[in-house]
């Protein structure tokens, strides 16, 4: 669904950033309070339509995220940034995974890295950027095929593999246990 287009609308970043960091609060503590206040801290102003539907998609979403990775009692990093992608939450995983790749090193740090690539190309494809998802996937391809040994098993890597090289803008369910 398009809303309003973060690389040319300035309220549209602020807006997707500034709840989406939030949320990775929210996250934190599996309570949708924070990411409640951001979204009303914009909408007490007088958006236009657009934005209001970008900011109601969004948390109906994040809502339906916080349940269920709480219900399957998921506690690490790497499996929440899965629930969020398949909940199609692309800036929001790349917010998630930004923070554990801050600390991570060697292989792992590059997983990471590729998975935020991974959701860049679909944050690129939503907004009709192509050549900026052909080339962020390329990259993420590479480092996921020289470092598979550190993916997590939960994550479906041949499907992910498969999407990224073909550029494919449906984006893969990824998580295995759900």
């Amino acid at each position: 669904m398009k809303y309003c287009n973060p690389f040319t609308d300035r309220l549209c970043r602020d807006i997707r950033n500034d709840l989406s960091k939030a949320f990775v609060t929210s996250l934190d503590h599996l309570d949708l309070t924070p990411a409640q206040e951001m979204s009303q801290s914009y909408l007490t102003s007088d958006l236009q339509p657009i934005y209001k539907q970008y900011i109601d998609d969004r948390m109906e979403r994040y809502a339906k995220v916080l349940q269920s990775i709480a219900s399957f009692h998921l506690t690490d990093t790497f499996s929440r940034a899965l629930v969020l992608w398949d909940e199609e939450l692309f800036f929001e995983v790349h917010e998630l995974l930004e923070q554990a790749w801050l600390h991570a090193t060697g292989a792992s740090k590059l997983v990471l890295q590729a998975m935020i690539r991974a959701a860049g190309m679909y944050v690129h494809l939503d907004h009709d950027n192509i050549k900026g998802a052909t080339s962020i996937a390329a990259k993420a391809v590479k480092a996921l095929e020289d470092n598979r040994s550190e993916v997590p098993d939960m994550l479906d890597l041949d499907l992910l593999l498969s999407k990224l090289k073909d550029v494919d803008p449906v984006p893969p369910k990824l998580m295995r246990i759900m």
